[in-house]
């Protein structure tokens, strides 16, 4: 008798990781190897890049490779504000989903750097004993983010396009 594969669940806070990557090393993620590394640790069951709908070309083509690789896209409208600022995060949206899939999958990977979601992965791991790992640029990654991981895994040349 074998044992199964792990199942994994991604999430992809797309802005967080192409703000991050391009502020450290003036590059991106480069998605799909990311993907094949993670397949070749399991089965990846769910996997949901969240990102902001501005409606420009490159970032169209961007979303449609994403779905290519096996992403589901979310998106949600970028909002400018009268006062010149913007909004357009997931990180509600994330959290959600992340707690509705916990008890489903045997690891979570977190694509975000975000401190946000430290009390997220906290969470999960305490509720469901589910391994919650976190891919980051490091110099970039909040601390907590880092310490609430079960394993924090660099975004580093490696990775990147």
């Amino acid at each position: 008798m074998t044992d199964s594969p792990p199942r994994i669940a991604i999430f992809a806070d797309v802005q967080n990781i192409y703000y991050t990557t391009r502020q450290a090393y003036q590059r991106s993620l480069d998605y799909r190897k990311l993907w094949r590394l993670l397949v070749a640790e399991g089965e990846i069951v769910m996997a949901t890049a969240y990102a902001i709908h501005r409606g420009d070309e490159s970032q169209l083509k961007f979303q449609q490779a994403l779905k290519n690789i096996g992403f589901t896209v979310r998106l949600k409208p970028y909002i400018q504000r009268s006062d010149g600022s913007a909004k357009g995060d997931w990180d509600v949206g994330i959290a959600i989903d992340v707690m509705e899939q916990a008890r489903a999958v045997d690891r979570i990977v977190l694509l975000s750097g975000d401190g946000d979601f430290d009390l997220l992965l906290e969470k999960v791991k305490m509720n469901y004993q589910v391994q919650a790992d976190v891919y980051g640029v490091p110099a970039l990654t909040a601390n907590s983010l880092i310490t609430s991981a079960s394993h924090f895994y660099p975004i580093n040349e490696d990775l990147l396009i």
